[in-house]
């Protein structure tokens, strides 16, 4: 099986490949051969190297067989004859996001890459590439699967669907991550609970958590130190989780603190897409020096990029713990992904939170409209299962948000300007049609449609 990844010079591509290494599965479910393709082909070669040692200290450790890895300067050459594709697009680099998030922190509104007006411009840049990856995914690999890393995930999935319908599906760690957190504080194995979560990316709830037939989300509610022991329960806090009835994704403490979460972000000495700027620039221009000492570079800048994920929010919450061991272990989207593949590739059947069409799940939304939500795979793609109905504030929210990405995507396809205004100024973090206009020409024009 063989496997594509763009934007193969990303700074966690290793993480991929790390977990490839440990890969169990056999026969047409194992992968043999990893395809990097980055328009930096100097970070394309510094991944590689990394790569490189990765398979070196796997075979040190006894585990042969290591996928090969080629860089492929081409992006069909990339493409031709792949099985799956992982798009970890990022338009504009680090600095790109620099932009997103201080243009509208310059307006008193919140700049994140994901989320509020930082999300919205973002998309605007990114959906034209992963539009046309979509169509040469078509033209040179029509029966490949992609799984797309590139956030804004909700909205660039739902764009790229446009061309490449259920072959395309969108991943996210945040999900899993929250069941399993929850699992453990509520002392349960994660591997063992049933669960029910819906939402858009970054903007999902987990409404349910089972174990052998019992639901143990209102004990784990109820449980002031339970809640005190993972990352969620001490980021949005006992009397807001027990008022809400539910376990939110990390992310809708923008929404639920938003008034903290921008005076964090105002009062900050740089935002995190300025943080990651630096550090990578840093990275790559000594690992292009130093190619021998690029893995464990790599390790360390990882680490600290781990140790400081989330800060922000933190910080607005008056949290100054450090992050759970569990979660600095690195990763968990590369975890999904892989899941992912396997499962589509051995027509095995898994249960995974996914981005795909809704189809019903939340009767509200479009059926094509892409929501976040629980998924069983095997060999043709992704089903969603039948969840819990989100209650009305959570569905109003979905339905203001999906407004949002939708006119994203108009704007980014047809290079409207209205489109692109409207996607701003309906955001529930932006507070004034002007001020969202403003932002828009801080930004800077629009890219040419897709």
């Amino acid at each position: 099986m063989r496997l594509t990844i763009i934007g193969g010079g990303g700074f966690r591509v290793p993480l991929v490949y790390r977990a490839l290494l440990t890969q169990t599965a056999t026969g047409d479910a194992r992968c043999t051969e990893v395809t990097l393709h980055d328009t930096d082909p100097l970070r394309a070669r510094v991944i590689a190297s990394v790569l490189a040692r990765q398979a070196e200290e796997a075979a040190e450790a006894g585990l042969p067989d290591a996928p090969s890895v080629r860089v492929a300067e081409d992006l069909d050459d990339a493409l031709r004859g792949t099985d799956f594709v992982f798009s970890a697009l990022r338009a504009g680099g680090t600095a790109g996001r620099v932009g997103d998030e201080r243009a509208p922190l310059a307006e008193g509104v919140l700049g994140q890459e994901t989320v509020g007006a930082g999300g919205v411009l973002y998309g605007l840049r990114t959906i034209p590439a992963a539009l046309r990856l979509a169509d040469r995914v078509l033209a040179v690999a029509p029966e490949a699967w992609v799984v797309n890393f590139t956030n804004p995930a909700g909205m660039v999935t739902e764009a790229m669907a446009t061309r490449l319908g259920h072959r395309v599906i969108g991943i996210c760690d945040s999900p899993v991550g929250l069941v399993r957190r929850a699992a453990r504080a509520a002392g349960a194995d994660p591997d063992e609970v049933g669960f029910s979560y819906v939402g858009l990316n970054h903007l999902g709830w987990l409404l349910t958590l089972t174990h052998k037939g019992r639901d143990l989300l209102p004990g784990l509610l109820a449980d002031d130190a339970a809640l005190a022991s993972f990352e969620e329960g001490r980021l949005f806090g006992a009397r807001w989780l027990r008022a809400l009835g539910a376990l939110p994704n990390e992310y809708l403490h923008y929404y639920y603190y938003a008034r903290e979460t921008r005076a964090a972000a105002l009062a900050a000495d740089r935002t995190r897409g300025e943080f990651l700027h630096r550090q990578q620039s840093a990275f790559f221009a000594e690992a292009a020096r130093d190619p021998a000492g690029a893995p464990a570079l790599w390790e360390r800048i990882r680490r600290e990029r781990e140790e400081t994920y989330g800060a922000e929010a933190r910080a607005a919450g008056g949290d100054d713990r450090p992050r759970d061991a569990e979660d600095l272990a690195g990763g968990g989207y590369e975890h999904v992904a892989l899941a992912l593949m396997r499962a589509i590739a051995g027509d095995r059947r898994t249960r995974l939170i996914l981005n795909v069409r809704n189809n019903g799940t939340v009767p509200e939304l479009p059926g094509h409209a892409i929501v976040e939500t629980v998924c069983d795979v095997d060999g043709l793609g992704a089903h969603p299962v039948p969840t819990v109905t989100p209650g009305l504030a959570e569905t109003g929210l979905m339905l203001q948000v999906k407004a949002v990405e939708r006119a994203t995507i108009e704007a980014a396809v047809t290079g409207s300007r209205a489109a692109a205004l409207r996607a701003l100024a309906l955001h529930p973090l932006v507070d004034s049609a002007d001020a969202a206009a403003r932002v828009l020409d801080r930004a800077g024009a629009l890219p040419p449609p897709a």
